[in-house]
């Protein structure tokens, strides 16, 4: 049966994210996704944002709403030391900075991902073809995807896509259309383990060589609505 498998959020963009039962998608893509970012303060990057390509250690913090399929709250941060704080306590960027070792600047602004108010899909085909090949299980987390479907397709099939192909979950209808849209080339962040502590970097040298350094792809919501785990998919 063709099924959503996984829902992951990442509410501030480059830490690790929580998965959900269930989310709403709009024009903001995900509700909630990549909603905050921490900006570097370093006088040579200041205003940039801040990344895993930057400094892996954000991957030590973690970043949540709870389980609400559109939340209207900010996000509590969990840290490397039993930290836990919300994202308006005035003591969140100090505690940041000296653990990230890098003065920041906490910036909310909803729908801010790189390429727009987009979704990343992924396959599990793709995941386990991925992990056949590599000899090594991969762990779907190190693509930080937002909607990780069962659908009736081979491994690697996105890879593809053109503009118009389209996806149904749930109430949900997501298509290849817009800026920056279509399977998805990776950057190095793969590479890196769920909590940033070792580096796969055999895993980022085989997508290079064997799938033009793609995983996933990027749609946007063209009919809004909710999606649920386990709720119905269909791909074409």
């Amino acid at each position: 049966m063709s099924q959503v498998l996984e829902l992951s959020r990442w509410p501030v963009k480059s830490l690790r994210g929580e998965q959900v039962t269930a989310a709403r998608f709009d024009e903001r893509g995900m509700a909630g996704d990549r909603a905050y970012a921490l900006l570097d303060e370093r006088p040579n990057r200041a205003g940039n944002v801040l990344t895993v390509r930057q400094n892996q250690t954000l991957l030590s913090w973690s970043a949540s709403y709870g389980d609400l399929p559109d939340p209207v709250e900010p996000p509590t941060l969990s840290g490397p030391d039993d930290q836990r704080l919300s994202w308006d306590d005035p003591k969140l960027a100090d505690v940041l900075a000296e653990s990230l070792a890098v003065p920041v600047r906490l910036n909310p602004a909803d729908g801010q991902q790189d390429r727009g108010p987009t979704v990343l899909v992924t396959f599990e085909s793709s995941r386990r073809g991925l992990g056949e090949e590599l000899g090594a299980e991969v762990d779907l987390r190190r693509f930080r995807t937002n909607l990780h479907v069962d659908a009736d397709l081979p491994p690697f099939a996105e890879q593809d896509w053109e503009p118009g192909a389209t996806i149904t979950a749930g109430e949900v209808e997501l298509t290849v259309t817009g800026d920056h849209a279509g399977p998805c080339i990776r950057c190095a962040v793969p590479s890196w383990d769920a909590a940033g502590r070792e580096r796969w970097r055999e895993l980022q040298a085989h997508l290079i060589q064997h799938h033009e350094n793609k995983f996933g792809v990027i749609m946007r919501v063209t009919r809004p609505g909710t999606v649920g785990v386990g709720d119905a998919v269909e791909a074409g």
